[in-house]
């Protein structure tokens, strides 16, 4: 992308990214799925945004495609998700532990952080934004293989990091 487009980009999800976001909270009804939705909705803008910019239309295409996020994630997440509320890293945790919850989340984010970045950018799309390994090569540009293998190493050099020796790793389907 050209260095215009790019600004123009930017320009675009200064202006537009909080409606979007509304957009999508009104459809599903969680701030969480709604910012999902919608980062997923610039994705997949920022991927066709050349083609856009010069054809126009961006604004209509970014309320199409915040829908279709927004959907799909309800979709996909409706079969398998209960409802009752953040459950990250707190499977047997006090959860009035907020200290301990956010010390969790520290040592995952650094932890992750070590990892290359195609494993770490398999294990976020995976476990935390709850891609299937199809979308998750689709959005790395990669095949269903390489995010499986990916994925494997990235989990085997999670349970050998020594932040992460209490931590069960099944938390994260791992």
């Amino acid at each position: 992308m050209d260095s215009e487009a790019e600004h123009e980009y930017t320009a675009f999800v200064t202006h537009h990214a909080s409606a979007m976001w509304r957009t999508a909270y009104l459809l599903c009804g969680d701030r969480r799925r709604a910012e999902d939705a919608t980062q997923e909705a610039l994705l997949r803008l920022y991927r066709r945004w050349p083609k856009l910019y010069r054809k126009g239309g961006i604004v209509a295409y970014a309320r199409k495609v915040v829908v279709s996020a927004t959907l799909d994630g309800l979709r996909r997440r409706s079969s398998s998700e209960l409802v009752g509320g953040d459950t990250y890293f707190t499977a047997e945790a006090d959860p009035t532990d907020h200290v301990g919850r956010a010390e969790r989340r520290l040592l995952i984010t650094q932890a992750l952080a070590e990892l290359p970045e195609r494993q770490r950018a398999c294990v976020v799309l995976r476990y935390f934004d709850d891609l299937s390994v199809d979308e998750t090569a689709d959005v790395l540009g990669c095949r269903p293989g390489t995010v499986k293998s990916q994925t494997m190493r990235a989990l085997d050099k999670l349970r050998l990091h020594p932040a992460l020796a209490d931590f069960d790793l099944a938390e994260l389907g791992g």
